[in-house]
């Protein structure tokens, strides 16, 4: 007698309303893990920047409409006087403007320079290449302090090694920190030595990305090294340069600690007798720390902040006319 298997087999059922549930659970999870994992993964970068940045901005533009104070147990209200006040009652602000302008144009300009020619020069073929882009890199590291008490030595005006050079061609000796313009440039070579070799790693690393294919074809049209730097390397290097010259511009109005170093005996947030190399932010420590007028404070650094935007968005159309245009 034969069995008919296909009449004995049970018959087939569906997934069980357990299963079914439990696809229905990981369809939903994973329309959730879609929808709100991407800001999950940002809120952390949120959280603090709003603790480390929009909180604190937020609390300077309050205290900046302020008189706070730690002398006075009462906060009032001034609204604008302190920006009033700052702009056209305040000479020693202007001075601190100043200073800070000539340091930067003295610094930015040669650094950013000084870097895209030691580039070029790395993004050859050398002997000892690793070597040598590794020593452009040891004054990023170096302590500041100790890079400030180098070229204090350096710019000393009895036995330092700047004034024995020009003794030794028949100049007269220079007081580096009575000048103005004797200290905008000893501290604008103290700056430049940092951070010239950092500019030129990036600028490095940017070369190092254009295509070799570019300068074969403009050497078999015959054009020189030079015509290829200004035709090839510089416009491919556009985006690098306005970056490089934004984060200059921020670092070079926010200039401090060198010439804080730069000075000799007490009184660093000064910038000298006359204050002839006190920057905006040694005075708005020097405002702060000293007279206690934290509203004022507050006011002087959101006109910095103003004229860093200002400087940077200038900056940024300057890089990309040159740019264009060559």
């Amino acid at each position: 007698m034969s069995l008919d298997l296909h009449a004995a087999a049970p018959p087939e059922r569906g997934p069980s309303r357990a299963a079914r549930s439990a696809h229905r659970r990981r369809i939903s999870f994973t329309r959730l893990d879609l929808t709100y994992s991407p800001y999950l993964y940002v809120l952390p970068f949120f959280v603090i920047f709003a603790v480390f940045s929009a909180y604190p901005i937020a609390y300077t533009v309050w205290i900046a409409l302020t008189d706070r104070s730690p002398l006075n147990s009462t906060i009032s209200f001034v609204g604008l006087d302190n920006f009033v006040e700052l702009i056209t009652e305040d000479p020693q602000f202007w001075n601190a403007v100043v200073n800070t302008f000539g340091m930067f144009l003295l610094s930015t300009v040669p650094q950013l320079l000084l870097a895209l020619v030691l580039a070029n020069a790395l993004n050859r073929r050398l002997r000892a290449q690793t070597f040598f882009r590794m020593a452009i890199a040891m004054p990023i590291i170096t302590s500041t302090a100790v890079v400030a008490l180098i070229f204090s030595m350096i710019y000393a005006k009895e036995f330092g090694l700047v004034n024995w050079l020009l003794d030794s061609i028949g100049l007269d000796p220079i007081d580096w920190r009575a000048n103005r313009f004797a200290s905008w440039f000893a501290i604008s070579t103290m700056v430049d030595w940092r951070w010239v070799g950092y500019n030129a790693l990036i600028y490095l690393a940017a070369m190092q990305s254009i295509s070799k294919d570019m300068y074969e074809a403009a050497s078999l049209d015959g054009a020189s090294r030079r015509r290829q730097f200004w035709s090839i390397t510089v416009p491919q290097l556009r985006p690098t340069i306005i970056f490089t010259l934004i984060i200059s511009t921020i670092g070079g109005l926010q200039l401090f600690t060198e010439p804080l170093l730069f000075t000799s005996g007490a009184g660093g947030l000064s910038g000298g007798s006359e204050g002839q190399f006190q920057t905006i932010t040694m005075y708005l420590l020097d405002v702060m720390n000293q007279r206690f007028r934290w509203g004022y404070a507050g006011a002087v650094a959101l006109v910095l902040f103003l004229l860093i935007a200002l400087m940077s968005t200038v900056n940024y159309l300057l890089a990309r006319r040159i740019s264009s245009d060559k």
